[in-house]
């Protein structure tokens, strides 16, 4: 995950691509955030993309290595996402944006939480290459949403940085367990507080009704 703002000095080699990989890389990442990582077999995978168990094994050694490009996969269309975002706009307007997209994506369909979150409840031990990946895209995104802070003129932008994430985290928790409605909603009011803490008006964006 060597996009924009993250910590590791050289970009990961790039897997080798071919239609099969592509394939089972887009089934598992289905299947995965439909059912859980855990509840989902590499036979099944291997079954419902069509190929054999020896081109599964030609491009990933085992399921965590799946497990990780299913993960880095999703990081990717977060950060060309939070590119085309940063492109556009920059600070206070950037905090916004980035707060609406969280909003959108919690009241798509068929939601089930953040993906990340739902991979590090299974994955306990906090050195596996699963881990490592999570760590790495969160590290992202906070830096993403601290240089925004910092651009819109807060004197500490890693405090409200992190209660932007602390925020979403819960917001996209409590939107796959309870309402979504009402998690969009707490969350955007929340973050509209942090921005008004530094003197910001409340920006417009999805409706609070």
């Amino acid at each position: 995950m060597a996009t924009r703002g993250s910590r590791r000095a050289e970009p990961a080699p790039q897997p080798r691509r071919s239609e099969p990989r592509e394939r089972l890389l887009a089934t598992a990442s289905e299947l995965f955030y439909a059912e859980g990582i855990g509840n989902v077999g590499v036979n099944r995978i291997v079954s419902a993309s069509k190929v054999t168990l020896a081109t599964f094994y030609r491009h990933f050694p085992g399921k965590e290595d799946l497990v990780v490009s299913y993960l880095e996969g999703i990081h990717a269309r977060i950060a060309e996402r939070a590119d085309e975002l940063a492109a556009a706009v920059s600070g206070r307007e950037l905090v916004a944006a980035l707060r609406d997209e969280v909003v959108a994506e919690i009241g798509r369909p068929n939601f089930r939480g953040c993906a990340f979150i739902n991979a590090a409840s299974e994955f306990e031990d906090p050195t596996s290459p699963v881990r490592v990946a999570i760590a790495e895209h969160r590290r992202w995104y906070y830096e993403l949403v601290r240089r925004a802070f910092s651009d819109a003129g807060h004197p500490t932008a890693a405090s409200p940085a992190r209660n932007f994430l602390m925020l979403r985290d819960g917001a996209v928790v409590a939107a796959y367990l309870d309402s979504a409605t009402a998690a969009q909603r707490t969350f955007r009011r929340g973050v509209d507080g942090l921005l008004w803490s530094i003197g910001i008006e409340t920006l417009p964006g999805v409706d609070d009704a």
